[in-house]
């Protein structure tokens, strides 16, 4: 019995090792996503984050401990 359990537990110490040090895709949020395109525009203050595109405008403030988020979003239909 123990010379079974050892060599189990040697294989399962490695297996684990291997995958936690495995490189995982993070998907990007919708901000990243935003900032990435050519005319996007990002202002970074000490607790505000502006994203600004041609159609969409984001704007995230951090106030006493609470994210907030206001998405607007511009339409051409008028």
């Amino acid at each position: 019995m123990k010379i079974a359990l050892k060599p189990i537990l040697l294989l399962l110490a490695l297996s684990l090792s291997f995958v936690s040090c495995r490189e995982q895709e993070e998907e990007k949020s919708e901000i990243e996503k935003l900032a990435e395109e050519e005319d996007a525009k990002v202002k970074v203050k000490e607790d505000k984050i502006k994203v600004k595109t041609d159609d969409k405008k984001i704007k995230i403030k951090e106030d006493d401990g609470e994210i907030k988020k206001k998405v607007k979003i511009d339409n051409d239909d008028n």
